[in-house]
């Protein structure tokens, strides 16, 4: 590879050769002096040349000098190259205390000279042109708060012994029921299904004897959505551990894996992010605060909001409101709604005996439904029975019932959005300025 140094490097080395490569933000093309403002993958630096232009009175000019000037002015924004020229340290310099002096100028790929999107192009412009917008540095800086909370939740996890897996995402069968599935032919005489969610096969490798597991992954939802936190395809975060009293415990596994998450995006990103995103990132404490949801409802009640669904569940607005009472009252972004009735919970969720509602949670997160978690029901005849209640036939279930014929222990665990976790994050208002490639009803490309 060529030897190259990033921006974000360059304030620490002496004055003296250097050699960087990007792509062209700006352009200034004075009389006397020529500014490229030139970006790559940390930052962006300030490369100058004093301009040589043909004298009036034809006299002649130095001819590479004359070249470099004519190639600079010419440069269309985008355009990838490499220079070589002399550092120099100059506090004067807005951009970083630095610049460079071109001394060779190597495009790699040069743009066209009208870039197809502006600052001011609505989202779905922006989305056709993905790979343009994602140059700036706020969208990049998105990818590197990713990446640390991914990287985050793994180092959680894998400091205590859980077990990563890959489940598939080609499947045989529905994988809670037959709604919202993408279906494809497999092999002429076979109909495949995309995942919804690797709940099952999170399920077997606790029968398996894995104990802990998680995994970060694709999940796919046939749901004809159109709102700002739906997506046909998206990123699920999952675990599931053996041995648990309740969901309790699955919820205390959370909260602190968001807190040991959230502190290490602070610690790494806080400050870019208060720059260019305008908020703190806050550090949840722990416990989050716990409201059931009968209690729920009569709080949001009690603010002037009558909730419209009939199911006993909340609504998106019923959750802001929720959560609204939550920061008012408690200080806190983050609140567990606890004890959901069965008819609106999954047929797997195990039921509390003396009150006959789930094990379960819902955590909201600024307002917004980040997560389901509970405890699962392990006994199998159990399990079968509020299977047939939800009128789920075994045909399609017998390879899960199997799972829990041969012995299985108490677990739990929980899937979590990875891209509403960072648009609440991040105070974005979408979760496709937070997903490197969207995939919607109505969106299959770029």
């Amino acid at each position: 590879m060529t030897e190259r140094v990033l921006v974000n490097q360059l304030k620490g080395l002496a004055d003296g050769p250097v050699s960087v490569s990007g792509w062209v933000e700006t352009v200034r093309d004075q009389k006397k002096v020529q500014f490229v403002i030139l970006r790559d993958e940390t930052g962006a630096v300030q490369l100058v040349n004093p301009a040589t232009r043909p004298a009036e009175d034809g006299s002649e000019q130095d001819a590479a000098a004359l070249a470099l000037t004519d190639l600079i002015s010419n440069l269309a924004t985008g355009t990838f190259l490499t220079v070589r020229g002399e550092l120099k340290h100059d506090e004067r310099v807005k951009l970083g205390g630095v610049e460079i002096k071109i001394g060779r100028l190597d495009i790699a790929a040069a743009a066209l000279p009208e870039t197809p999107i502006a600052a001011d192009s609505g989202m779905d412009k922006r989305m056709d042109w993905r790979f343009l917008d994602l140059r700036q540095r706020r969208n990049n800086l998105i990818f590197r708060v990713q990446t640390t909370l991914e990287h985050a939740f793994r180092s959680y996890w894998i400091d205590r012994d859980y077990i990563e897996v890959h489940s598939p995402k080609l499947m045989a069968s529905a994988s809670e029921s037959n709604a919202e599935l993408f279906s494809l032919e497999y092999f002429g005489d076979q109909t495949a299904y995309l995942a919804q969610s690797p709940q099952f096969f999170k399920q077997m490798a606790q029968v398996a004897g894995f104990g802990k597991i998680f995994e970060i992954a694709p999940a796919f939802r046939a749901d004809p959505s159109f709102t700002s936190r739906h997506a046909t395809e998206f990123t699920s975060v999952d675990a599931e551990i053996s041995w648990i009293d309740s969901h309790e415990d699955v919820a205390a596994m959370q909260e602190e894996l968001l807190q040991t998450a959230f502190q290490a995006v602070k610690d790494k990103h806080g400050a870019e992010i208060e720059e260019l995103f305008g908020l703190e990132v806050r550090v949840p404490a722990i416990p989050f605060p716990r409201i059931p949801l009968a209690e729920a409802r009569e709080i949001v009640k009690s603010r002037g909001y009558e909730i419209p669904r009939t199911d006993g569940d909340l609504d998106p607005e019923g959750e802001r409101q929720i959560s609204a009472y939550v920061e008012e009252t408690y200080g806190h972004q983050f609140v567990f709604i606890t004890d959901y009735h069965p008819e609106i919970r999954a047929f797997y969720h195990m039921r509390d005996e003396e009150t006959g509602l789930t094990k379960s949670y819902d955590l909201l997160f600024n307002g917004v439904e980040i997560t389901t978690g509970a405890q699962r029901e392990h006994r199998v005849d159990v399990l079968i029975e509020q299977a047939k209640e939800k009128g789920l036939g075994a045909e399609h279930l017998d390879f899960y019932f199997d799972f829990f014929r041969y012995g299985a222990p108490p677990h739990g665990g929980f899937g979590m959005g990875l891209a509403r976790v960072l648009m609440l994050l991040l105070g974005e208002s979408s979760i496709r300025e937070v997903t490197y490639l969207f995939r919607g009803p109505t969106r299959l490309a770029p």
